[in-house]
This record gives structure tokens, sequence and C-alpha cells, in this order.
């Protein structure tokens, strides 16, 4: 009797998710669909760059010219109810041109701070690699800690605060290479190639079909800046099992004991997994963390932080091709 009892209790057993992601679920869908009346194929660029968000961690894009990698950006800031700012970065760029500068006031006789573009809750910046080593570092701070600091005075940006950046990975001309420490403070490095054929030939028919009408005329407002806030600390609250927090900290150490990179990850590499994979999970509707979440987060988190060896380099591989190799040499845990 007292077994058919503890039977039919746990038959009453409650298996729903811990945490109510359906509107979480409902919002992204929402945002891809306005997305997706756009921006032709990018499935999994899209799925990337919301994960970001959810994460609250910033994306380089890198692309040739003419793939949609400012226009995704300008599309994803007006499904979003947040303040957008857009600089371009040349090779006259100043730091005080992003964060600001002190301007003296004559009637109050004393210096007044203009706030620079920076202070914004998206910000674009397109062609990162024109501006010079000082203003690139410029963003080290704002980037990792959402703090300027300037004449002594400390200066924190609204939440949420993410950046998008973009760069051309063909043209090298006027460039300058993106320093080590600033990659790293990307949660995401996104390559986007060119399209398929037949979605080449859609990108041609929408374009035809437009006549005068604006491409974003019609996109949505989805998120406000409080809803990206509460999923961002909702998106934290997925569970990861110890032995998967265990398969990221084994991926990381990886790329630094392998013999085809000369720079392998750091600790923020591993933080930065998890977030993501909590991200992927997400929008996928599970309040846990799979293998599948990790995996997927795995190299657009990785490929920007490591670099190959000069010899490894020459022969022709990549970053990505040897971060899929420690996927497929560690042992997935059950």
């Amino acid at each position: 009797m007292e077994n058919t009892e503890n039977f039919e209790a746990q038959e009453n057993v409650n298996f729903e998710s811990r945490l109510n992601l359906e509107p979480l679920r409902a919002s992204i869908d929402k945002i891809k669909a306005e997305m997706e009346t756009v921006i032709v194929g990018q499935h999994k660029m899209i799925d990337q760059l919301l994960v970001s968000i959810l994460a609250n961690g910033h994306v380089l894009i890198e692309g040739v010219p003419g793939v949609a990698k400012t226009m995704t950006a300008k599309i994803i800031a007006k499904t979003l109810s947040i303040d957008f700012s857009r600089i371009q970065f040349t090779p006259d760029l100043m730091p005080s041109d992003i964060l600001g500068t002190s301007v003296f006031d004559l009637k109050k006789s004393e210096f007044e701070f203009k706030k620079g573009p920076v202070f914004s809750n998206l910000i674009l910046i397109d062609e990162i690699n024109r501006a010079p080593a000082k203003t690139q570092a410029a963003l080290f701070e704002v980037m990792e800690e959402r703090q300027i600091t300037i004449d002594g005075h400390c200066y924190t940006l609204e939440q949420p605060f993410i950046v998008l950046a973009t760069q051309n990975p063909i043209e090298q001309e006027g460039t300058y290479r993106l320093p080590e420490a600033q990659l790293d403070r990307f949660l995401f490095k996104i390559n986007i190639d060119y399209p398929k054929l037949n979605e080449e030939i859609d990108i041609i028919n929408r374009e035809h079909s437009l006549q005068n009408k604006g491409k974003l005329e019609d996109i949505q407002t989805v998120l406000t800046a409080s809803d990206i806030i509460n999923y961002q600390q909702l998106v934290k609250q997925i569970l990861v099992e110890p032995n998967l927090l265990e398969y990221i900290a084994k991926l990381v150490v990886n790329t630094r004991e392998n013999a085809f990179l000369y720079l392998g990850a750091s600790p923020r590499a591993s933080i930065a997994i998890l977030n993501a994979a909590k991200g992927f999970a997400a929008i996928r509707g599970r309040d846990f963390v799979t293998p599948e979440d990790i995996k997927d987060a795995a190299i657009p988190v990785l490929q920007h932080r490591v670099i190959v060896t000069p010899e490894r380099e020459m022969e022709g591989l990549t970053s990505v091709e040897i971060i899929k190799q420690i996927i497929e040499s560690i042992e997935i845990p059950r």
C-alpha cells in the first residue's frame, strides 16, 4: 500500500521548468521574425547576436563590404526601445570624439563635461580597425567595466550597454590591427559569409519590390531597456551542472596546451562560454545548459582569443579548425 502511495506521489510531481522562459522566447522569436523581413539567411548570426544581448556581451562582426553588417546592427537597434549611437571609426578619430570632453563654461567659470556618443545603450562602431591604437584603447575601460574615467571623475553608463563593432577582413590599407586585450573584451566574433545563390536571388527580389520604401520602415519595437535587463538577470539563473562547468574548463585549458596555438584563451573566455551557453539555452526554451549549447558557444567565443603558430598558419590552418579539433578531442559529459 505504501509503495502504491509513493508511486502516485511521483506521478503528481511537477516537472515544469524552474524559470518562466516563455515571455523571453516569445520576444526572441518576434525579434527574429522582424530581422528576417530584411536579412536573408544568416540564421546562425542572428542567434549569436541575440545570445550576446542576453549574455550582456559585446560582438565583433567581420565580413567583406556589402554583406549587411551595419544593416543588421541597425535592425536590432530598431527592435529594441533603447538609445542607439553609430560611430564611424577613421584614422583621425580621437578618444575625446568617442568618450566626450570637458569644455570650459564662461558663465559658470568651470569646466563642464560633454558626453560623447559612447553614452548610449547600443553602440555600433563601424570599421573599428580604422582608428589608431590610442582611440581603440579608449574603449578598454568602457567595454569591460561599463564606466568611463575622465579628469578624475568616474561616469557609470546606463544599462544595458552593448557594443557591436564591424571590421573588413580583406582591405588592410589604412587599418590598425586590434590588440589582443581589446579582442578579449568581445564576447563573440561573428564571421559573415557571402549568401548562397538562392539567397542572393531573394535579396535582389526584395530590393526590387521595395521601390521607394525604406528597408527599416516596418520594423517593430519588441523589447524595452527594462525588458532586456530583466531577461539578462533571468538568463544568469539558468542551471549548469558541475560536469558541464568542468567541460568548459577543459576546452579552454586545452587551447593553452595545444601545440598548434601560440596563444591560448584566458579565464575570461571560460566565463564567456558559460554566459553564452546560458543564452543559447534560453533562446531554445530551456532552463538548463546542455553540451550542445557549450559547443555552439565555443567557436564564436574562442576564435578571436587564440593565435595560431606561424608554422601552422603558413600551412593554412585556422583558429576555427583548431578549436573544432579541440572540441572533438574532449569527451562530452553524460
